[in-house]
């Protein structure tokens, strides 16, 4: 399994931002996809997750409103477009694939161990 991201980078507050995950190695769909996110001196928090089979995108409270996961299972890519970008919102961003997505957003908390990571992208918003 590999996963690439890309798309990072440096973005004033207020702005938007397109990551995407390029995944190999498995049968896109066939497992929940989604993103963690760690900010410096804290620990990673799943904010996104996405499974064809439970038919459900699924977002963690902190991001709800401003973070869209989608995919592209003919491109085999997974994309996290953000919204008004906010300081706090500077961190590694990885995409993850798991078996099954948190089903409400408080299971986000408990969401620690997804079988597989991408090596991250940096985003960091200016303030």
């Amino acid at each position: 399994v590999q996963l690439v991201e890309s798309g990072g980078g440096l973005v004033p507050t207020g702005g938007s931002l397109r990551l995407s995950c390029a995944a190999s190695g498995f049968t896109f769909g066939e497992y929940a996809i989604g993103w963690f996110r760690q900010a410096p001196g804290r620990e990673r928090e799943g904010v996104a997750c996405h499974s064809d089979a439970e038919h459900r995108t699924s977002y963690a409270d902190s991001v709800k409103g401003r973070f869209t996961l989608s995919t592209d299972n003919a491109k085999k890519t997974a994309y996290l477009d953000i919204d008004n970008l906010m300081p706090e919102d500077t961190a590694t961003y990885y995409c993850v694939t798991d078996q099954i997505c948190p089903a409400v957003a408080v299971e986000f908390s408990v969401w620690k161990t997804p079988d597989y990571w991408g090596q991250g992208t940096q985003v960091t918003v200016s303030s």
